[in-house]
């Protein structure tokens, strides 16, 4: 077989799970009813766990949202801080100098 036949092994896939499913349905060892109740059962259980998962998702979310407040809080009182020094740093600067040239007057 040649891939240039126009993509058919998609076209096989799909009849080979189509055929897969009749042959399960056909060979399930429990009535229909009851096969009802199992995929019933196995969807329920499945929503549980997608909403869990969703839980324990916004949860996470929720820390790390939390851990990033608190480090931008932080930076900015480390940034607040050396801008603080800066500027007594340039006053004492220009106080220095300001008193250092009246002398030399």
């Amino acid at each position: 077989m040649s891939h240039k036949e126009g993509g058919t092994g998609i076209g096989w896939f799909l009849a080979g799970l189509g055929l897969g499913a009749v042959v399960g349905i056909l060979f399930a060892p429990q009535s229909g009813s009851e096969m009802r109740e199992v995929l019933l059962s196995k969807a329920d259980e499945g929503k549980e766990f997608v909403r869990n998962r969703a839980r324990e998702a916004r949860e996470h979310a929720s820390d790390w949202m939390d851990r990033g407040k608190d480090v931008l809080s932080q930076q900015k009182d480390q940034i607040r801080s050396a801008v603080e020094a800066g500027k007594q740093a340039y006053r004492e600067t220009t106080s220095a100098v300001a008193d250092g040239g009246a002398k030399n007057l």
